[in-house]
């Protein structure tokens, strides 16, 4: 004998989420569209959340994207996809966008300079809006011209040019580098520089070289060098090469040069920190796989890549987003050091 297969029950509505909660379809709609604040009380939207959960109701979100007129997609656009900072920060991104029914799609623009491929020919109408991180200025112009919301990272805020901005205090940390220096006794330092024109970049050498001229005696002598170890093995081996007394303190843009610096430093038969100091920027797992560990300075990538979706959902809701800058902290390690006596 067979046995009928018995019919799906049916799917709960927002009218059963409504009705089980003693509330209008309205408020329903409004507190799982996250839309309930200054609306509905908090108890009332735990009160909907708990019963739409209890039953298992799920929003229609294909019908509400037809409805509102959005995909519920954004486009997080970052330099390039191999390197850590990037890679949390899209983390904290689609956290955000998860707790939202948002997707985000990830779209490498190699270094960062552009000017980038325009994703847009045939995304344009699949997408709410942009997230760019780190971007040089030229590498924007397919994104500004896309005609939707952008929310810019990490990025020059004279730049009208974005909806919203999401910063670190990138200059507090260079500023926090140069002081843990200049207090060990250090005076020869050489930045090694990134060679990628943004302004993330800018900002540090600009208060590098303040805080450096603050000092009586201090020298400062830049070099530049793409963002790769071995690109920063070669420049400092350079520098330690050239006539004069040699630097006691390297201070790198980034922890990936930095580990150049170090090489270079080993092979020149020098020890770090004991004849010359190492400093990083970013603090990523690289930090600490180097010997010794990396001073650096650390950069809470998975909240940018937060407030970053955060903003952008404030921005396709008509409200301010928070433009406040986030901290930054020098991380003291084994490559830090005063200088040998001279």
């Amino acid at each position: 004998m067979s046995s009928a297969r018995q019919p799906a029950p049916p799917r709960p509505t927002s009218r059963d989420v409504a009705r089980a909660a003693g509330v209008s379809q309205a408020t329903v709609s409004l507190v799982m569209g996250g839309k309930w604040r200054g609306r509905v009380s908090a108890a009332t939207a735990d009160r909907v959340r708990d019963t739409a959960r209890e039953l298992g109701y799920r929003p229609n979100l294909a019908a509400r994207s037809l409805r509102l007129g959005r995909t519920r997609t954004a486009l997080l656009v970052v330099p390039a996809l191999t390197n850590e900072f990037f890679a949390r920060v899209h983390t904290g991104a689609a956290a955000v966008a998860a707790e939202h029914d948002f997707g985000v799609v990830l779209y490498p623009s190699p270094d960062g300079t552009g000017p980038a491929r325009d994703p847009f020919a045939s995304a344009r109408a699949a997408l709410d809006g942009v997230i760019a991180s780190s971007m040089a200025a030229g590498a924007l112009g397919a994104l500004r011209t896309a005609g939707l919301p952008l929310v810019m990272l990490d990025s020059d805020p004279g730049d009208r040019g974005a909806a919203a901005r999401v910063n670190l205090d990138i200059a507090d940390g260079m500023r926090q580098v140069t002081d843990h220096l200049l207090g060990l006794g250090h005076r020869r330092i050489v930045h090694l520089a990134s060679a990628v024109d943004s302004w993330t970049f800018a900002v540090r050498a600009r208060a590098l070289g303040d805080a450096v001229r603050e000092v009586p005696g201090a020298v400062l002598r830049t070099v530049t060098a793409p963002l790769d170890v071995r690109a920063g093995r070669e420049a400092v081996e350079a520098v330690l090469s050239s006539p004069g007394p040699l630097p006691t303190a390297v201070v790198c843009d980034d922890d990936i040069l930095a580990a150049g610096a170090c090489k270079a430093v080993r092979r020149r038969g020098l020890r770090v920190p004991d004849d010359i100091s190492v400093t990083g920027f970013d603090d990523l797992a690289l930090a600490t796989a180097v010997e010794p560990e990396l001073t650096t300075v650390r950069l809470p990538a998975e909240q940018v890549g937060r407030r970053g979706m955060s903003a952008l959902l404030a921005v396709l809701d008509g409200r301010a987003a928070d433009d406040s800058d986030l901290p930054v902290g020098l991380v003291v390690r084994g490559s830090t050091a005063p200088p040998p006596a001279s």
